[in-house]
């Protein structure tokens, strides 16, 4: 379904405007930049899957200027770890406005892509990558894809990027790069599935559609097969149970479609843990992706909570074995590669 984006009214400021910094634990005003709103109402469907409940704002977040950020320093600290990356966000700032960073020819038709990012704190997701959004124009032969990245950096104070980097400045920089960086991989990877034939595949989509091929292959059995048993079981337990169709032609497998986006953020997470040397563990991916996941396969009644809460642990150890047997078998490859 498509859906309009409530505008928020708020504004980035200039880059050369720094504003007072607030810091956490402290009453202030948001700047213009970190405007908040009570929730996201997407264009076009998250890449990542994100439930609402993840989208709402939280009245005890730090607050905090983000003005103080350079975006040079962000998109080279992009650039040292990936080529395909960097010319997505070269021309692109992070004013929330769509730029232009691609255009091919496809016989008589021009496709282009156009980026927007926006920095600013929004809930408790690091950040959301939209599905890019199709505009044909006929008379101009052209189709234009349209992609909005948010970047929430509400995990400032974290532990242990605190110790790594005690200045706020870079510190914010780090941590926007990196989550702009895994945004972008869900962009690219969405492109590579969108784009005609050849425009939309890096070395990115390549690696991913060979984890994904690999993750649905008989090789991963058992361990694909439980992740799917306690996906089906969720949808069983929730309010959307009824609307799973009798016959898999009626409606996309909504089983296959959140299997994939946990696959999808497993190898997004692990890349930009990799090119930033910090790490998720599979035990904490597969516990913050589980409790999504089984959201995204429906609301459970309130009668059902006690069975529903059973199986979202079953769905978090079969997923922690999944994502065992993936770096285990497949993922030391990649990073050889």
């Amino acid at each position: 379904m498509m859906q309009e984006i409530r505008e928020t009214g708020t504004k980035k400021s200039s880059p050369k405007k720094k504003t007072a910094l607030h810091v956490p634990g402290m009453k202030g005003n948001f700047s213009s930049a970190a405007s908040p709103f009570p929730y996201l109402v997407p264009a076009f469907a998250p890449v990542s899957f994100p439930a609402p409940e993840y989208l709402y704002f939280s009245p005890g977040l730090m607050q905090l200027d983000l003005n103080i950020y350079r975006e040079p320093m962000i998109k080279a600290l992009i650039k040292e770890q990936s080529e395909d990356l960097y010319r997505l966000i070269k021309k692109v700032h992070f004013d929330g406005k769509y730029y232009r960073v691609k255009s091919v020819h496809s016989g008589e038709w021009e496709h282009c892509l156009e980026l927007a990012v926006r920095v600013q704190f929004f809930g408790k997701l690091q950040g959301l990558a939209f599905e890019p959004k199709k505009i044909v124009s006929r008379r101009d032969k052209k189709i234009t894809y349209r992609s909005l990245i948010l970047v929430n950096p509400h995990e400032l104070w974290d532990e242990e990027l605190v110790e790594r980097l005690w200045n706020l400045q870079e510190r914010i920089e780090f941590l926007i790069a990196k989550i702009l960086f895994h945004e972008c991989i869900h962009v690219l990877i969405s492109l590579g599935k969108t784009l005609p034939s050849g425009f939309g595949q890096t070395d990115i989509f390549l690696e991913y559609r060979e984890m994904l091929e690999f993750a649905n292959s008989g090789k991963l059995c058992p361990e694909s097969c439980g992740v799917r048993s306690r996906l089906r079981n969720l949808a069983a337990l929730s309010y959307l149970s009824p609307d799973f169709p009798e016959n898999p032609g009626e409606k996309p497998d909504r089983v296959s479609e959140v299997y994939e986006f946990l696959i999808h953020e497993k190898y997004s997470i692990k890349k930009a843990d990799q090119a930033f040397d910090l790490s998720w563990s599979n035990r904490k991916i597969s516990r913050n992706y589980s409790r999504l996941a089984a959201l995204k396969m429906g609301s459970c009644p309130e009668s059902g909570k006690k069975d529903w809460e059973k199986e979202v642990c079953r769905l978090h150890r079969a997923l922690k074995e999944l994502y065992d047997r993936i770096d285990g078998q497949h993922l030391s490859g990649l990073n050889q590669g």
